[in-house]
């Protein structure tokens, strides 16, 4: 398999993960209960993660413990609090359009942590996704809150240095067990906020429940796990651009559900979207494409095993080993 060839391939597995969350949104506001964003976030990151352990089945060891936290806290358990909350301040446009300046912002957190120095086609294609998801989605009069803008404001802030984090530490962790973690600490911090904030779990019917098995199961688990192979393969830069996918598919998945017909700005934002994230897969030549795993992490024990995990592993006599106890609902 030719270096492209073996891009186009992450390319595509990176992609699953935008896809998946751009339906999260019509699944969230037709069938999940409103006024719980705590629980809500809790109840899609843990059991996912869950079910990823088990599949794994591989524990943290030294610094992965707080480093899990850390990553956690970034990418699920703020995060998810944080656009809960930005959902519910701010028209969907206006939020996605914020989320939409993320590749620019992980360009620079790579540049100062991992030294990828951002390229010029790849800065030109993230303001142009910008601009095309602005034009898709902004139309008319929009009232701003500015406490919604603050929180998406720190929303796409806090995951764009928690993925730059993770390519950073990741190195020598299989993804599984590494998504595993993060959505484990990120959905006990969420689970124990919420039973202090929100007071009693919700109540949830059988719609709910298949919901949040749809949005715990693909749009996180298997979307989680597919954004951080791609992390692990490809630039940086090259899977921030790939995020913009996200309000496509939340669009068009609008479009096809509510029989909605997409005008001719929206029609030129999504062409203008589409040539970005095309742009920004190009390479600087003939055999340099990014296909190599990430050896930005700190040097540590490797976790990495190809063979598949029948059994805990046992911890070494000095090093003690516990299970993550996530808080019930």
């Amino acid at each position: 398999m030719s270096s492209m060839e073996a891009k186009l391939r992450w390319v595509a597995v990176t992609a699953v993960a935008p896809v998946a969350w751009g339906t999260t949104y019509f699944v969230t506001h037709r069938y999940l209960p409103a006024g719980y964003p705590l629980y809500g976030g809790a109840i899609r990151a843990l059991p996912a993660g869950l079910l990823l352990l088990l599949v794994r089945r591989r524990l943290p060891r030294g610094a992965w413990w707080w480093r899990a936290a850390v990553l956690g806290t970034l990418n699920m358990g703020a995060f998810f609090a944080l656009v809960y909350l930005a959902a519910q301040l701010l028209p969907t446009s206006l939020a996605s359009t914020i989320m939409a300046t993320s590749p620019v912002v992980m360009m620079m957190f790579a540049w100062a942590a991992l030294r990828e120095r951002p390229r010029a086609v790849q800065l030109a294609a993230a303001l142009a996704g910008l601009a095309g998801v602005a034009l898709m989605l902004l139309g008319g009069r929009v009232v701003v809150s500015g406490t919604g803008v603050l929180a998406s404001v720190a929303a796409m802030t806090m995951s764009s240095l928690g993925y730059v984090l993770t390519k950073r530490w990741g190195a020598g962790v299989d993804v599984v067990s590494l998504t595993s973690w993060q959505l484990i600490a990120g959905g006990g911090v969420l689970a124990a906020a919420a039973a202090v904030v929100e007071g009693p779990p919700p109540a949830l019917g059988a719609r709910a429940l298949l919901a949040f098995g749809y949005v715990s199961i693909v749009a996180t688990a298997l979307a989680f796990a597919a954004w951080f192979a791609g992390l692990r393969r490809l630039r940086t830069g090259t899977v921030a651009l790939i995020g913009l996918l996200n309000p496509v598919a939340g669009v068009l998945l609008g479009t096809a559900v509510a029989g909605e017909a997409l005008g001719a700005r929206q029609l030129c934002g999504l062409g203008l979207v589409f040539a970005s994230v095309l742009l920004g897969q190009a390479t600087r030549g003939p055999g340099r494409a990014d296909t190599r795993p990430s050896t930005a992490a700190t040097p540590g024990p490797r976790l990495e095993d190809t063979r598949p995990s029948t059994a805990w592993r046992r911890p070494r006599a000095d090093t003690i080993v516990a299970c993550p106890s996530p808080t019930g609902r």
